[in-house]
């Protein structure tokens, strides 16, 4: 496995598009991380009064503090693991989360809605509650981002369906813990299906070289 592995790397590090985009998107990625935290501190802090919504105003609020906070590093973990095997992925993956991020950015500085009332209480490490504000709610990034690596992997049928499921569960999850509105959710993924074709359009070298064989 390591020698297919290193195969794999010696094969692609040969490649100048790999190189450069790989690096442009390494670099991007972090920057883009950096705008939606400033504009999510932005939201929060223009934030007016909540809304009331279909779903949440009829349902009670669930514990979901695990599923939320444990399921997104795990989904961070799992996408590492499979670009650190599939290296073939490496460009268009991080190029297009790059442009979902700083995407849902603008959005949420353009829209101001505060959070439900009721919310279910989370909790956070030091550094992972820096980065939840509760201002920053259209759209779900935890809805839209596995459905773009549904979309990324698609014709991998499991991880597809793998993705698909994440998506839907973690849309369900911010759902019963009231924490973002299910114009949120359900936004996410007609969003995120037009990110993930925009890419397609901007980076298309790297979306060919993620589909070779």
């Amino acid at each position: 496995m390591f020698k297919e592995l290193k195969e794999r790397y010696e094969k692609y590090a040969s490649d100048p598009v790999f190189r450069f985009s790989t690096l442009i998107a390494v670099i991007a990625l972090p920057i883009s991380v950096i705008v939606n935290y400033y504009a999510g501190m932005y939201a929060t802090q223009r934030a007016s009064n909540s809304v009331t919504d279909i779903i949440l105003s009829n349902i009670p609020v669930f514990d979901v503090d695990g599923i939320f906070i444990y399921g997104s590093f795990l989904l961070i973990v799992f996408i590492l693991s499979l670009l650190i095997l599939q290296p073939k992925y490496i460009p268009f993956t991080l190029h297009s989360l790059t442009l979902f991020i700083l995407t849902r950015a603008l959005f949420i500085s353009l829209t101001h809605i505060g959070p439900f009332p009721s919310q279910t209480a989370l909790d956070l490490g030091a550094v992972s509650s820096k980065f939840i504000f509760g201002g920053d709610l259209f759209f779900s990034g935890h809805t839209g981002i596995p459905f773009l690596m549904a979309l990324v992997f698609w014709r991998e049928r499991v991880l597809r369906y793998v993705f698909i499921i994440w998506s839907i569960v973690f849309g369900i999850t911010v759902l019963m813990g009231h924490l973002h509105y299910s114009i949120d959710v359900l936004s996410a993924f007609f969003i995120t299906y037009v990110i993930f074709h925009v890419s397609e359009k901007i980076f298309k070298k790297e979306r060919r070289l993620s589909l070779r064989a």
